[in-house]
């Protein structure tokens, strides 16, 4: 069989008892995650405005199913495409290293909108979403996802679109030729481009909300028997010959079904893009260390890998001048800047856009390709930060940061993210239900009753709800 085949059949052939537990209590993790992420954003990412807007007058907001942190109710394709954007909002969602990409927003999203859509349960909810994660994250390795980049594609977008198929196939109970069926048909919809660095754009978030409708779309259509493209990935025209030069086909299943790439997710302690998280647990561990003050500060150096170096090191003017909260997640000099100036990087952060401290501190900041760095890229997203300041140098080799798979966040830490963001929409009470709720998941009859938990009561709505 071909690598589109093997993906389909361990995808219709998954079952939760059939699973390492480490990987269902991993998976109720990170849905936990990117949760919290999506009420958040719901209420204070600046895009959702205009895409809860553009949603209405789409006729997508008139269904049953639910947006975490709303109280209002979608058709399944729209809810598919605001928690999927939202959820990816903040970009304080999961990461994994050696695809580069964000798997969890599109896939979860998917699945859930496909779950209401049929009653189905919560343990098959979670099946289909670790199926995602794997097709996702596999098609990424085979690229491999550093071609792609160097191509402008945007992978959470682009191999997204094909986990949130099979994702959505596995709700819908398919079997290996109607999953093979929606990710030919989900290898219509692939699309995402890096172009928003540009002028940070919203387009980042949309398109990994597209790919979530998209794979929920190629689901239902497999479902209803529509036919689509024969061998998606390794075709002659298919996504890997068509989407970077020269492709790995292999990876996509070397360790199928035994080593899962679930496990090698990252979760996110700052809410910016992941190659700037060594550096920044670098700034906070050598600021406490020695007691380092803005005003001490003459230069800082952020070693990076080449990826890094694409996504928030270049242009460096550009970098040092960040002029928005996309700006900002994609700035180097920003976080590092945040992260010496106040003690921090949160989402709190972006109110320092203009603060001048961080400015002047934001024009030392230089970032440099560093070959330390790319010896153990893409295994990690690691960073080396040097400082000088009082006359000396303090430098700190960041390899694994804090999220990473070797340096996972506990439970305990997780739930406080999530309360973090989701208690200033929900209250305190209703938050720590819907933690409870989305932790024991794989025990519920169905996830209605989840998504309902996730709607802020009258009281403690929010303006524009």
């Amino acid at each position: 069989m071909g690598i589109t085949a093997d993906l389909s059949a361990f995808t219709a052939a998954i079952r939760l008892d059939r699973l390492p537990p480490e990987v269902v209590v991993r998976a109720r993790l990170l849905l936990l995650d990117l949760v919290g992420n999506i009420v958040r954003a719901r209420h204070d990412a600046e895009s959702t405005p205009a895409l809860l807007a553009a949603t209405r007058a789409l006729g997508l907001a008139a269904g049953n199913a639910g947006v975490f942190g709303c109280s209002a109710r979608y058709t399944p394709a729209g809810a598919a495409l605001l928690n999927g954007a939202l959820g990816h909002s903040l970009d304080f969602d999961d990461t994994h290293a050696g695809g580069s990409l964000h798997p969890g927003a599109p896939v979860i999203p998917a699945a859930l909108a496909a779950a209401e859509m049929v009653g189905a349960s919560g343990a098959e909810t979670l099946a289909a979403i670790i199926a995602g994660y794997e097709v996702t994250c596999r098609i990424a390795l085979a690229l491999p996802a550093g071609a792609h980049y160097a191509r402008g594609f945007h992978p959470s977008a682009t191999c997204g679109a094909f986990g949130a198929a099979a994702a959505a196939a596995r709700v819908f109970g398919l079997d290996t030729a109607g999953v093979a069926s929606a990710l030919g048909i989900a290898l219509s919809q692939t699309a995402g481009s890096l172009q928003f660095l540009a002028n940070g754009a919203w387009t980042k978030r949309f398109q990994v909300g597209w790919a979530a409708m998209a794979g929920l779309t190629a689901g239902a259509l497999a479902r209803e028997e529509f036919k689509g493209a024969a061998e998606a990935l390794e075709g002659r025209h298919g996504f890997l010959a068509a989407y970077a030069p020269s492709p790995e086909p292999e990876r996509a299943v070397v360790g199928l079904g035994v080593e899962f790439e679930l496990m090698r997710t990252a979760v996110k302690p700052y809410p910016s893009c992941r190659y700037g998280h060594a550096g920044i647990d670098a700034a906070l561990a050598l600021r406490a260390e020695h007691d380092l003050k803005p005003a001490e500060i003459t230069a800082v150096t952020l070693g990076l890998s080449q990826a890094g170096m694409l996504l928030i090191g270049q242009p460096l003017a550009q970098k040092q001048n960040p002029r928005n909260v996309v700006d900002g997640q994609f700035s180097g000099p920003f976080v590092i800047a945040c992260a010496l100036a106040s003690g921090a990087m949160g989402w709190d952060s972006y109110r320092l856009l203009d603060d001048p401290v961080v400015r002047a501190l934001m024009a030392k900041v230089v970032c440099r390709a560093d070959p330390e760095i790319e010896a153990v890229f893409p295994r990690y997203m690691a960073g080396k930060l040097t400082i000088a300041a009082r006359g000396e140098e303090f430098t700190r080799t960041i390899v694994v940061a804090k999220g990473e798979p070797e340096n996972f966040l506990t439970e305990a830490e997780l739930r406080a993210k999530f309360t973090g963001l989701a208690e200033a929409v929900l209250g305190r009470e209703r938050s720590a239900r819907l933690a409870d709720a989305v932790l024991s998941i794989d025990r519920a009859g169905e996830v209605a009753g989840l998504m309902r938990l996730a709607a802020p009561l009258m009281s403690a709505r929010l303006a524009g709800d």
